[in-house]
């Protein structure tokens, strides 16, 4: 059944009260996706459905799909958001799209109708160990802000001189959630997770000598960590990090768009 013919039926259906607006909003959010050329489908009710828009991964694409896909998010988005774009390309789509911005250390290019501004609540810390870690923390800070965090950044405070973090123990204390970036021995979430009580997500990153392992050796560090309410997102992925840590915040302050259609779900879960 084509999109046209699924919406008429939820719209005649609800039109004889046969479906509730709240489930036919619950069956719209898995509806509605666009075809770019014969390489991308994208996915317009991803913020309807998870409370976060499609963002598009830019490594491996060519310059050439990116500009096409840019084009039709703008169609139905304010922001539009792409990851992973060096700066050979990044050059490349600011000529292709005007008021395309670039953010190097982050490697992430951006189009907004209307500059960001704090819409979510909590605050979110982005804690780095060293210098080298910092794109994969600036992804994750600049992806929560994007999507309309408090975001806080705290550098080059890794294990190799703890006095620099303990130096910061207010900062570590007022955050909602902490993000920890670390490569080499990925030793600094554990410390972090073991001084708040907030939750704390780790992302290895690929920096450091040759048994390091591309991060590897991180990220066993970190999944193997002794200090309990710590969660580890793969390696450099300081996107997902970030995404993860809007959902507990979101999640936390009841504020999450889910819950209205959770308990009209579970209101005719209970009555069945």
């Amino acid at each position: 059944m084509d999109q046209i013919k699924n919406l008429e039926r939820i719209l005649e259906q609800i039109s004889k009260g046969e479906m509730t607006p709240e489930i036919a909003l619950e069956e719209l959010r898995y509806f509605n996706f666009e075809s770019v050329g014969d390489f991308a489908k994208i996915d317009h009710h991803r913020q309807l459905r998870t409370g976060f828009p499609e963002v598009i991964w830019g490594s491996g694409k060519t310059t050439a799909q990116i500009k096409e896909i840019i084009q039709a998010m703008l169609k139905k988005s304010a922001l539009v958001m792409v990851t992973r774009i060096d700066l050979e390309v990044a050059s490349q789509l600011q000529v292709a799209v005007p008021g395309l911005v670039y953010y190097p250390q982050a490697r992430i290019c951006v189009l907004q109708n209307e500059p960001s501004s704090i819409t979510q609540p909590g605050l979110i810390l982005i804690v780095s160990a060293g210098t080298a870690d910092l794109p994969a923390a600036e992804e994750a800070a600049l992806t929560a802000e994007l999507c309309g965090f408090r975001v806080e950044r705290l550098w080059d405070v890794g294990v190799a001189g703890i006095h620099r973090l303990l130096s910061h123990q207010r900062l570590l204390a007022k955050a909602d959630v902490l993000i920890v970036v670390a490569g080499m021995d990925g030793a600094l979430p554990s410390v972090v997770a073991g001084m708040v009580d907030s939750p704390v997500i780790a992302v290895p990153t690929s920096i450091g000598y040759g048994a390091s392992f591309g991060g590897l050796a991180p990220l066993l560090t970190m999944l193997n960590s002794c200090s309990p309410g710590a969660a580890v997102v793969n390696i450099d992925n300081g996107f997902g990090a970030a995404i993860l840590a809007g959902k507990i915040l979101r999640v936390a302050r009841g504020l999450s768009d889910n819950s209205s259609f959770r308990e009209e779900i579970n209101s005719i879960n209970s009555v069945s």
